[in-house]
């Protein structure tokens, strides 16, 4: 480009002399600065002056000069040169800035778009891992729970991970930090993985990594990564909100037809026994049949009303009413946890367990029968899950959480809720 203006100057100086000529080479150092950044339009700016230097001042084609007005020439085209093309680089950093902050917006806003469509957590981490993979190019895998954390989705294949990629993932939910390749925690790992948060409970962990071993995200991308996590963070809260809804639902279906069969049993049954009563006590008054069959017909005819009569009162009242354990509150109806009147964030599995030690209040339940309530079956001699569970449940609900006083342990045994703390 300073060349095309130096053969345009060349063709201008014969006419109408040199004085114009050194405007010719701004357009030059615009379009350098604008199209490639302020180095190629310092180039541009020396260039400039050395040929308006050479061809267009005395003596001709030397960079010598002998008139003290063609130095000033020669430096006042070097200087506006200079800011110029200051400008124009600056201009072009800042049209880069606003096209990667809207390249951004729409990746973080056809994310959410996306995710607005899942309606489960397994759902939401195939979206994820497939849009943050395609966004970063390099594979993706989503994974959740502690104390072995399970691999909820992967992409665009699927994931293959080492022991030491599972340790990082398990030490990125437990410290909610990032860990993994690059990272300053278990950094031996494949894999680099981020913790996906939700005010201050840990949901999931997010693992990168390339075929070719090379860091998966950019420095400068990392704000977008983290914006990125925010939007699956806010549609798994959303999925586990609904699946609590769906749950609760089922619960309150359920207890309605307990209550429902109850009602009937007592409707039913009821006045027929009340009937057996009245016929074995007139029976004995007259004097007809054995006195001994009839006192024990009507004893067990008494003892069956009573135990009705306490199945249908057996409804949704020990539920309605909250278990209160000092500043503690447990809503076995609502399922709901508070402290001090503030709400308290579970865990699915954590609510499961404070749940069962509520509905069994002072007794020690065995590690076993809390492992198959909140575990399954299959979970019953896995008591590292119980320890971890137990450990958030007293760092979110004691006041001292080294000195437990709501969650006892009985040795060897198991747990109990101690509702005089």
């Amino acid at each position: 480009m300073v060349a095309a203006s130096t053969a345009v100057g060349l063709l201008v100086a014969p006419r109408w002399g040199n004085s114009p000529v050194d405007l010719l080479y701004l357009p030059a150092v615009l379009a350098a600065a604008g199209f490639y950044g302020f180095g190629p339009g310092l180039v541009a700016a020396v260039g400039s002056a050395l040929a308006f230097n050479f061809y267009f001042t005395q003596p001709y084609h030397t960079f010598r000069i002998s008139s003290p007005s063609d130095v000033a020439t020669v430096a006042m085209l070097f200087i506006a040169a200079l800011v110029t093309s200051q400008l124009a680089a600056k201009m072009r950093a800042q049209a880069r800035s606003a096209e990667s902050s809207a390249a951004r917006n729409a990746t973080i806003a056809g994310l959410a778009r996306r995710l607005l469509s899942a309606q489960s957590e397994e759902q939401v981490g195939s979206v994820a891992c497939r849009e943050i993979g395609r966004l970063f190019e390099c594979n993706a895998v989503l994974l959740a729970d502690l104390p072995e954390p399970r691999v909820v989705a992967s992409g665009p294949r699927t994931a293959a991970l080492t022991p030491s990629d599972i340790a990082a993932a398990a030490w990125s939910l437990a410290s909610g930090t990032a860990a993994g390749r690059g990272a300053k925690a278990a950094n031996a790992a494949e894999w680099t993985f981020y913790p996906i948060r939700s005010e201050e409970a840990v949901l999931a962990a997010v693992g990168l990594a390339r075929d070719d071993g090379t860091p998966p995200v950019p420095s400068s991308q990392l704000d977008l990564l983290d914006n990125l996590i925010d939007q699956v963070a806010l549609a798994l809260d959303r999925t586990a909100l609904e699946g609590q809804a769906r749950q609760f639902a089922a619960v309150r279906e359920r207890d309605r037809a307990r209550s429902v069969l109850l009602s009937t049993i007592a409707q039913d049954i009821g006045p027929r026994l009340s009937a057996i009563t009245r016929a074995a006590d007139g029976m004995m008054r007259e004097g007809k049949g054995e006195k001994a069959g009839l006192s024990e017909i009507t004893a067990e005819a008494s003892k069956l009303q009573r135990y009705i009569s306490n199945l249908h009162e057996t409804g949704f009242d020990d539920d309605e009413k909250p278990v209160e354990a000092g500043d503690i509150s447990i809503d076995l109806f609502h399922r709901t946890v508070s402290k001090n009147g503030e709400p308290v964030h579970l865990t699915p599995k954590e609510y499961a367990v404070i749940a069962e030690l509520a509905r069994y209040r002072g007794r020690v339940l065995p590690h076993a029968h809390l492992l198959r309530t909140a575990w399954g079956p299959a979970q019953e001699d896995q008591s590292e899950y119980l320890r971890v569970a137990i450990r958030a449940l007293r760092q979110k609900l004691e006041d001292d959480p080294s000195n437990p006083r709501l969650i006892l342990n009985e040795p060897a045994v198991g747990y109990r809720l101690s509702i005089t703390s």
